[in-house]
């Protein structure tokens, strides 16, 4: 399957809402118009990854200077910042008809190829504990159980270290 990666717009919110709610619990989904918030605010860091016909998946985070992710970060957005550190994972999805072919390790390359010419040291983000290996797969760390409570859940928080680009 030939894909195309691209940087969401407005335009895309009705499909992307489709796969966040397939992909994520109704209390751990982003609500539309935090979605909305995330498109504006992001627009280095929200990437689409599409197919000829349709939005594949996306995945969307925030520059901060935070190594870890607060419950905050779920609810509220500002423009990124040149100067922070790390960029916060806050949804990796995938369409669920499309899953298993890859699409969800393309877009955390994508986004690392992001941070590092954007010069972050890190990606960041917090998962379910049986996602832990599909995240270690990609080159993720485990840095154990995550003070977040974010819809009532035990998250882990992940990290993966963002080597320079050559020459730079």
């Amino acid at each position: 399957m030939k894909l195309h990666f691209s940087t969401a717009n407005l335009t895309d919110l009705d499909p992307i809402m489709r796969i966040e709610r397939a992909g994520f619990t109704p209390q751990e989904a982003a609500s539309r118009s935090n979605m909305a918030a995330r498109i504006i605010h992001y627009p280095d860091t929200f990437i689409v990854a599409r197919t000829d016909q349709t939005i594949a998946g996306y995945i969307v985070g925030p520059a901060t200077s935070q190594s870890t992710i607060t419950d905050d970060l779920f609810v509220t957005s500002q423009p990124n910042s040149a100067a922070a550190p790390y960029i916060a994972i806050l949804s990796l999805a995938v369409a669920p008809d499309l899953q298993h072919h890859g699409i969800g390790h393309q877009l955390l390359a994508k986004m690392t190829d992001v941070a590092r010419e954007q010069k972050r040291i890190a990606i960041t983000l917090t998962c379910l504990q049986r996602l832990i290996p599909f995240y270690e797969h990609a080159g993720f760390h485990n840095d154990g159980k995550a003070a977040s409570t974010h819809a009532g859940e035990v998250w882990f928080n992940m990290t993966k270290s963002v080597a320079p680009v050559s020459g730079s």
